[in-house]
């Protein structure tokens, strides 16, 4: 049956298998690709944590390397969805063509897609874990509040994986990629509060960071990094699973677009 491109997504659990076979090939390299997602956000964390924290002093109350701690969790999650969305699902897909032999099983492009978003959400999920574990070795998260992030590196995971998927849709080759990592993933990077107060900015750019969804990620593991219940949670999910909701629509729309005519 002819799949209409902008029809609603068809979901079945086939996408499990897919997910597994992602799951498989990457075992074979789990141990360098976790050390590479965690070896830059950590570096970070403890570099201008424990360097220019010195100058610093505290922020918003709180020593610099805890205020740095929890952007940096949500800065590793959405770099670890953002890269396995991209360049790993662009192999797959334009390079390898995984997913044209995929294809020529039961399965659907649906299911692809739903698998895609899910692995790289899963691979999200461990780099926030390790992380995470990080932090608590060196005595950042002593509150059990802190578990909560788990779940939200998840949330994370799948909104950045969401939005990768729409640029892989798009991408003609590898460096199309660097636009959306120079015009959309540093600036967020900058403007979201990870390494420093969101007050800080001008007016105009606050408002731009108030709608961005690492922005909402941030008020969200700060508190918990701090032993706190974030203020406006249920507002901040909502916002990280509209984004992910409508970015899974889009990608869903330009890989039908792509793969099926």
């Amino acid at each position: 049956m002819r799949i209409k491109i902008f029809g609603p997504p068809r979901f079945s659990f086939r996408f499990v298998s897919i997910w597994r076979r992602n799951f498989l090939v990457w075992r074979k390299f789990a141990v360098p690709s976790m050390l590479g997602n965690l070896a830059d956000p950590a570096l970070y964390m403890l570099g201008l944590g424990y360097g220019l924290g010195r100058l610093v002093g505290e922020v918003n109350g709180m020593p610099y390397i805890s205020f740095i701690a929890a952007g940096t969790v949500c800065y590793g999650t959405m770099n670890s969805a953002t890269f396995e969305s991209l360049y790993s699902a662009f192999s797959r897909m334009h390079v390898q063509r995984t997913w044209d032999a995929i294809l020529n099983t039961p399965t659907t492009l649906d299911d692809v897609i739903i698998a895609e978003t899910v692995w790289a959400a899963s691979k999200s999920l461990l780099s926030g874990i390790a992380i995470l574990a990080v932090i608590s070795v060196i005595g950042l998260a002593d509150t059990f509040l802190v578990l909560w992030i788990v779940p939200l590196a998840f949330l994370v995971g799948l909104t950045f994986a969401s939005l990768g998927l729409v640029m892989n849709a798009l991408s003609p080759n590898y460096d199309f990629f660097l636009y959306y990592f120079t015009l959309v993933i540093t600036p967020m990077v900058l403007l979201c509060g990870v390494f420093f107060p969101v007050a800080q900015l001008p007016d105009a750019l606050q408002a731009v960071s108030s709608v961005l969804p690492l922005t909402h990620a941030v008020q969200i593991a700060r508190p918990l990094v701090n032993g706190m219940v974030p203020g406006d949670l249920l507002t901040h999910i909502l916002v990280l699973l509209a984004y992910a909701a409508v970015a899974f629509y889009v990608a869903l729309v330009l890989s039908r677009r792509r793969m099926l005519q």
